[in-house]
C-alpha cells in the first residue's frame, strides 16, 4: 500500500493534501458538538444522491407510469422500499441539519466578517436545495406532489411582464403534466451534483478563513489542534447519534413526514381539501399566505429566504461571540426560533379562524427582526460597554485586536521586503 501511495504522491500531492485540508486542518479546540451538523449535512448528501441513483435506475418520469414505478419500486425491486424510504427520509434529514446549521451560525455570530463569502455560498446552497426538492416532491406523482407543482409553479405569474411566459417554461406546458414532470426529473437528478460543487466552493471559503468557534475570533496557533484524530472521533459519535435517529424514522415510522394524500395517483379534476408542502417549507408557505395580495406574498416568501444574505451587514455589533455574550441578542434569536415554529403551525393548517391573524403577526416579527437588528445591535454595544463587559470577553476583545494589530504589521513587513531587496 505504501508503495501504491508513493507513486500517486511522485505525480499528485495526495498526501499533502489530506494532511493539509484534513489531517492536519488547524481546528479551534474550543469547538462544541453544535460544529458537527455541517459535517453531517454532508453525510445525508452522499446518502441522497446513492440511493437517488438507484431509484432513478427504476423511475418512468411519464405521467401514466410515475405512480406506479414507485410502487413497483416499492413492492417488487429487492430491497427498494429501504432505498425510496432512506431518499424520502434523508430529504427530511438534510434540510433538518441544514436549518440547525444555520441556527448555530445565526447564533454563534459566524456570519460575520471575514467569513461573509462562507455565508453566502451558504445561501446558494439553500436555494439550490429547495429547488432540488420541490422539484423531487412532484416525481412520486401523486396528489400532493402533483397540486403542491400546480401551486408553487403558479405563483411565478407574479412576476410582471413575464409571468405568464414563466409558468409555461417550468410547466412545459399550459399545466402541470407530462412535460413538466420530464423535466423536473431531469433537474432533480442534475441539481444534487451542482449541490456537491457548491459545497467544495463553501468548504474551499472555510478553510480559507478557518473554522469559527463559540469565542467569535480567530484563536492564535496555539490554542488550535488537528482535525485528526480529536474531531474525525467527535463526528464519528455525531454520526452514530444521526444514524440512530435516522434509522428509526427509516425502519419504524417512514411515512411520518409523508402526506397520506400522496398515496393517490394525481387526479387534476379533484384538489385536495388542504394543500400543504412539506414541513420545511411551511414557515415560507405561512409567510405567502399572510399577505392578501399574491404578488405582495410572493416578494415576501422569496425575501424571507434571502434575506439572510444580509446578515452581516445587518448586524453591527462589535463583541465577539454572538447571543453568547449579548443578553438582548440572546432573547431575539430566541424569539425568532419560536416565530419560525409559530409559522410552520399555521403553514400546516388552513386559513381559518385565529391562524389568519396569528400568521400576519408572525410574518410581521419575522421582518420587523431583521429590520430593527442594524439599529439594535448598535444600541445593545453601547449598553454593554457602559455597564462594563465580562473579564473573559474584554480578555478576547484584546487579544482580536492585537491579532489585527499584527496582521497590519506583517503585511507592511511584506510590502517592504522586496523594495530593500531591490536597493541592496
Amino acid at each position: 500500500m505504501k508503495h501504491v501511495i508513493g507513486w500517486i504522491d511522485r505525480r499528485f500531492p495526495l498526501t499533502a493534501f489530506v494532511k493539509h485540508e484534513l489531517t492536519e486542518y488547524p481546528t479551534p479546540r474550543n469547538l462544541s458538538f453544535w460544529w458537527n451538523f455541517g459535517s453531517l449535512a454532508g453525510i445525508v448528501l452522499v446518502i441522497q444522491i446513492i440511493t437517488g441513483i438507484f431509484l432513478a435506475m427504476h423511475y418512468k418520469p411519464d405521467a401514466s407510469l410515475a405512480f406506479d414505478s414507485v410502487e413497483h419500486i416499492m413492492r417488487e425491486v429487492n430491497y427498494g422500499w429501504l432505498i425510496r424510504f432512506m431518499h424520502s427520509t434523508g430529504a427530511s434529514a438534510f434540510f433538518a441539519m441544514i436549518f440547525i446549521h444555520m441556527a448555530r451560525t445565526l447564533y454563534y455570530g459566524s456570519y460575520r466578517a471575514p467569513r461573509e463569502l462562507m455565508w453566502w455560498t451558504g445561501q446558494v446552497l439553500l436555494l439550490l436545495l429547495m429547488a432540488t426538492a420541490f422539484m423531487g416532491y412532484l416525481l412520486p406523482w401523486g396528489q400532493m406532489s402533483y397540486w403542491g407543482a400546480q401551486v408553487i409553479t403558479s405563483l411565478f405569474g407574479a412576476v410582471p411582464f413575464l409571468g405568464d411566459e414563466m409558468v409555461i417554461w417550468l410547466r412545459g406546458d399550459f399545466t402541470v403534466g407530462n412535460a413538466t414532470l420530464t423535466r423536473f426529473f431531469a433537474l432533480h437528478y442534475l441539481l444534487p451534483f451542482i449541490i456537491v460543487a457548491a459545497v467544495i466552493i463553501h468548504l474551499v471559503a472555510l478553510h480559507a478563513v478557518r473554522s469559527s468557534n463559540p469565542s467569535g475570533i480567530n484563536l492564535k496557533d496555539k490554542n488550535n489542534i488537528p482535525f485528526h484524530p480529536y474531531f474525525t472521533v467527535k463526528d464519528l459519535f455525531g454520526i452514530s447519534v444521526f444514524f440512530t435517529v435516522y434509522s428509526y424514522f427509516v425502519f419504524f415510522n417512514p411515512n411520518l413526514l409523508i402526506e397520506a394524500d400522496n398515496y393517490i395517483p394525481a387526479n387534476p379534476m379533484q384538489t385536495p381539501a388542504h394543500i400543504v408542502p412539506e414541513w420545511y417549507f411551511l414557515p415560507f408557505y405561512a409567510i405567502l399566505r399572510a399577505v392578501p395580495d399574491l404578488v405582495g406574498g410572493v416578494i415576501a416568501m422569496a425575501l424571507s429566504v434571502m434575506i439572510f444574505a444580509a446578515m452581516p451587514y445587518l448586524d453591527r455589533s462589535k463583541i465577539p461571540g454572538g447571543a453568547r455574550y449579548r443578553p438582548i441578542f440572546r432573547i431575539m434569536f430566541y424569539l425568532f426560533m419560536l416565530d419560525i415554529l409559530v409559522l410552520g403551525y399555521v403553514g400546516a393548517h388552513p386559513p381559518e379562524g385565529f391562524l389568519v391573524p396569528l400568521g400576519q403577526i408572525a410574518t410581521f416579527f419575522y421582518f420587523a427582526a431583521f429590520a430593527f437588528l442594524r439599529f439594535f445591535s448598535k444600541w445593545e454595544d453601547k449598553w454593554l460597554f457602559n455597564r462594563g463587559l465580562p473579564a473573559e470577553v474584554q480578555a478576547m476583545l484584546s487579544s482580536e485586536q492585537a491579532q489585527k494589530t499584527d496582521r497590519r504589521h506583517h503585511k507592511k513587513d511584506r510590502r517592504e521586503t522586496p523594495g530593500d531587496n531591490h536597493n541592496d
